[in-house]
């Protein structure tokens, strides 16, 4: 039955039905594009992090008094290092800044031009760097979003820091870092370390915490262990626990969305099914006329399967390009403030394209098949209808 011909009546039973197919072909695509959405921003927020968190360090080590974290003793680094299986042990220093003008945070980095870091991207970032004319005087690196609020007020070359003990640092605009770093640099400043201590508070023997890199996963458990023995009062966080709370936080936004999902998918359905339900004077004759000059019960179901299939595939594909278009290309406004927040600084992020196959495979399950299950069974009723009475 699958012939020219058959694929001609199909094709002209769309035309036919245009009228009635484009009010559920402009809901399903929107349905498409919202899911589809989501769940590209939070793939490709999950991939980005994974990406970037692999490079991060093994083991941060923070000095904890009365629950609390509190500077970390320099010492401390060569004791750790001394363990053995510690391939890298580095000293960080960060906090955050208070920028009253936009009653704001910045989140300070301090960075060691001489010394191997245990973060990779780091590395990289110092590795790019003019060194001598970046220490000629007090210079930092900034994030987008940080140069918007500091271009605000003006503050277009330089800033001036006030340190705890209520000194002035004039420190420099060396450059901006690019989109790409905005998931985690949006709000960041590098400068040297030593500068860093100095807005920050903490004295030259301590540092904000240590990190240390574990090459063999089996021996992390003894080296922790180790670290322990050493010093009582300490915490130590892997990095699979930081991969864990990001990936725990986007698949709960993402989860939200799903959920909300469901539920006008779930109508969406219930609509469709009672609208084949309440099927019209014209498609029962149309149907009996069929029966009557020989279709099958099993061809009158798959014309029907097959155009009700075609609207869904068509409005699938389209809110699927609009959506890869919306996240990709103009990085998803609106929804990317609700997956990141706008408590502090706004950020504007470049979305890593990343779009697993199974994620095409979920949003086609969730669609296409309740699609056309809502159809399949009325028109089934109706198919099973003597051909006479139908065409009364």
């Amino acid at each position: 039955m699958l012939n020219s011909s058959f694929f001609n009546f199909l094709t002209l039973n769309l035309l036919k039905h245009r009228s009635k197919h484009s009010v559920v072909f402009f809901i399903s695509t929107l349905i498409v594009f919202i899911l589809s959405s989501v769940l590209f921003v939070s793939s490709s927020l999950q991939y980005t992090l994974k990406q970037t968190l692999d490079q991060q360090a093994d083991f941060v080590v923070q000095k904890m008094r009365s629950g609390k974290s509190v500077d970390t003793p320099l010492s401390w680094v060569d004791e750790f290092a001394m363990i053995n299986g510690v391939t890298v042990a580095t000293a960080r220093v960060y906090g955050q800044y208070w920028f009253e003008p936009a009653q704001k945070y910045f989140t300070i980095v301090g960075i060691d031009m001489y010394e191997k870091n245990t973060v990779k991207k780091l590395d990289d970032l110092i590795n790019g760097l003019d060194t001598n004319k970046f220490l000629d005087k007090p210079h930092m690196i900034i994030g987008s979003g940080v140069q918007k609020s500091l271009v605000r007020y003006q503050y277009l070359e330089k800033y001036n820091f006030r340190t705890p003990n209520r000194n002035i640092e004039t420190v420099h605009i060396y450059d901006v870092l690019g989109k790409e770093a905005n998931i985690l640099g949006n709000d960041t400043i590098l400068m040297e370390m030593e500068l860093a201590k100095s807005i920050l508070g903490i004295d030259e023997e301590h540092s904000t915490d240590i990190v240390l890199n574990v090459p063999n996963e089996l021996e992390r458990d003894n080296i922790k262990v180790k670290m322990i023995l050493k010093h009582f009062d300490l915490r130590i966080i892997q990095k699979e626990e930081i991969a864990n709370s990001y990936e725990n936080m986007f698949n709960y936004k993402g989860g939200i969305f799903l959920v909300l999902y469901m539920i006008v998918l779930l109508a969406f359905v219930l609509i469709l099914y009672q609208r084949y339900s309440m099927i019209s004077s014209s498609d029962k004759k149309e149907i009996g006329i069929l029966r009557s000059v020989g279709w099958s019960i099993k061809d009158v179901l798959v014309l029907k399967v097959l155009e009700n299939f075609i609207v869904a595939m068509l409005a699938f594909i389209l809110g699927l390009i609009m959506a890869y278009a919306y996240v990709f290309f103009f990085d998803a406004p609106l929804l990317s403030e609700i997956f990141f927040g706008v408590n502090n600084i706004g950020n504007e992020v470049i979305f890593t394209p990343f779009i697993p196959f199974g994620l095409i495979f979920m949003l086609f399950s969730f669609f296409v098949v309740p699609f056309i299950s809502a159809v399949l069974i009325p028109v089934w009723k109706i198919a099973i209808i003597d051909p006479v009475e139908s065409m009364r």
